[in-house]
């Protein structure tokens, strides 16, 4: 089974598997029928502090992994990064951000963590 990471503008494909929105925030200019998002599980995302610090300015990708890690010890969050580890149990996973950097974003600490 597979986790990927991709924007949540680009269409969608077939080996994308269960589509997980991991964006606290619905996209920008996106219909919900166009995002063809599977499940939303806002309780993982990085609360709205930790966003709005790592975006104010030079911050570093890895202290806002580690403490976007250390939220998702939070009991909803953690519940919610179980279920979607079901998910990746069960078949491929494309975790969905509207980020421009994927790989400097959240949505891979998610990737990273659903693969360990």
């Amino acid at each position: 089974m597979s986790v990927r990471i991709r924007r949540v503008y680009e269409a969608p494909e077939p080996e994308d598997g269960v589509r997980v929105l991991v964006d606290r925030l619905w996209p920008r200019g996106l219909s919900k029928d166009a995002a063809h998002v599977d499940e939303w599980p806002k309780g993982l995302t990085p609360s709205t502090e930790l966003r709005r610090w790592y975006h104010a300015g030079e911050r570093s990708y890895e202290e806002f992994a580690g403490r976007y890690e250390a939220e998702l010890a939070d009991p909803e969050a953690a519940e919610l990064l179980d279920r979607v580890r079901e998910l990746t149990r069960q078949g491929d996973v494309t975790l969905l951000t509207a980020s421009k950097s994927p790989e400097q974003s959240h949505a891979a600490v998610l990737a990273r963590l659903l693969q360990e």
